[in-house]
């Protein structure tokens, strides 16, 4: 209930018969001296319900409306930041076409503080009912993007995907019309995130690394978003494709200073993986990536025995099933398992014969090809050669290129356009 002195203030000015908006303004300057602030929540809400109750006309009720929610934007206290916006949205609910401006104010400043409390939900919710298709009023595709984009990172911080990705396409939509760098960088580490947490690493890794080149980015961030990029390359299924992003990472001057550089290192140069290192490396995932997958195994776990099963397959021109079960640290049928779903993939090169229970490697990574067509490898061996040198010139253009754009950006762009 509303303090006494300004519930008289407000019941004189509903009876009088004019210049009633300078008189709600002098109450709402009042309200607002106050120090005590669950007294200016309960305060508020009886001005805002005077004020709407009032017949003053849309001209006058907008900036009177304005002004309360700079009001309830000062109010300390989350919890009566969020009762004196949630009262005054269903105030307005009735009249929120003639007010969607300030509809929408109220909704970002208890979103806002729904976001102090960490209830990333609940303020992805209260943006959600912003008004950005409107007849009413112009709305900028920043605006739109902004806003969708925010309401996608807040889904994201709950590992809602399904939500994020509702609202990530929306603002994929509209990001062509968008000119600030930031907005884009926003999209971009969205997009990662959301990559990273549907287990698709590479894409994921490939994004994270473009992000970590951005000049717009504190030093730190870069270097975690080049961390993040090495973690993801690391879960990626074993192959041609992620021995690629690994040699790219690994040919970055940035990554020795990184700390998961030595598990990149020795992923890139099919060496060998310990259980210790692997335990090491593993306290630094996060939760999605630790989630188990249909059979039981995490994917930290299958991305480490199919590396040492490529490994081995560089060290050993054949192994018995049971000796390749003890180094995968797996029984000899799952050992079996894993290098015939590989084989089948054309992800690994070989034959595995059955009845000696031995598996024999043709010494190279595997070209892609699946079990079922014949492969001459010495053809597989001169392709694989001629697409690591296209692969290191491409890469060296690209290095060259981003030199170019950080130190002559005006020159760049005058070439491009």
């Amino acid at each position: 209930m509303a303090s006494s002195p300004i519930a008289s203030a407000l019941a004189e000015i509903e009876n009088a018969q004019q210049d009633k908006p300078s008189a709600y303004q002098d109450v709402l300057d009042l309200i607002r001296s106050s120090s005590n602030s669950s007294q200016i929540s309960t305060d508020l809400s009886a001005f805002i319900d005077s004020i709407l109750r009032e017949n003053l006309g849309i001209v006058a009720t907008r900036p009177l409306l304005a002004s309360a929610v700079d009001a309830i934007k000062s109010i300390g206290n989350t919890e009566d930041r969020i009762a004196v916006g949630t009262h005054a949205l269903q105030a307005l609910e009735s009249r929120v076409v003639s007010f969607e401006e300030q509809d929408a104010l109220i909704r970002e400043t208890v979103a806002d503080a729904y976001q102090e409390q960490d209830d990333y939900v609940e303020a992805a919710k209260m943006l959600q009912g912003i008004q950005l298709e409107s007849s009413q009023r112009k709305i900028s595709d920043d605006s739109k993007v902004r806003t969708w984009i925010r309401i996608c990172r807040l889904y994201l911080e709950e590992d809602d995907t399904t939500s994020a990705e509702n609202y990530l396409n929306r603002a994929k939509n509209l990001l062509y019309r968008v000119e600030d760098h930031e907005l884009n960088l926003m999209f971009q580490l969205s997009q990662a995130r959301i990559l990273d947490s549907r287990r698709k690493f590479l894409d994921a890794s490939q994004v994270y690394h473009n992000f970590s080149f951005s000049t717009a980015l504190a030093e730190e961030e870069r270097t975690r978003a080049l961390s993040s990029a090495i973690i993801c390359a690391v879960l990626a299924p074993a192959g041609p494709q992620r021995s690629r992003t690994l040699g790219k990472l690994y040919k970055d001057d940035r990554t020795p200073q990184v700390e998961e550089f030595g598990i990149l290192e020795k992923m890139f140069l099919d060496r060998l993986l310990s259980t210790v290192e692997v335990a090491k490396f593993a306290d630094k995932l996060a939760p999605h990536q630790l989630a188990q997958t249909s059979d039981g195994s995490t994917v930290l776990a299958k991305a480490v025995i199919q590396h040492n099963l490529l490994s081995a397959s560089r060290l050993y021109n054949n192994i018995g099933v049971s000796e390749l079960g003890v180094l995968l640290g797996l029984d000899a049928e799952k050992a079996e398992e894993y290098a015939a779903q590989m084989l089948e993939q054309g992800r690994l090169t070989g034959r595995i014969d059955q009845i000696d229970g031995v598996i024999f490697f043709n010494g190279s990574e595997g070209s892609g090809r699946t079990s079922s067509g014949q492969v001459d490898m010495s053809i597989v061996r001169d392709l694989r050669k001629w697409d690591i040198k296209v692969q290191a010139l491409a890469e060296e253009v690209e290095r060259v290129s981003s030199m170019l754009q950080a130190q002559f950006p005006d020159f760049v762009n005058s070439m491009v356009h």
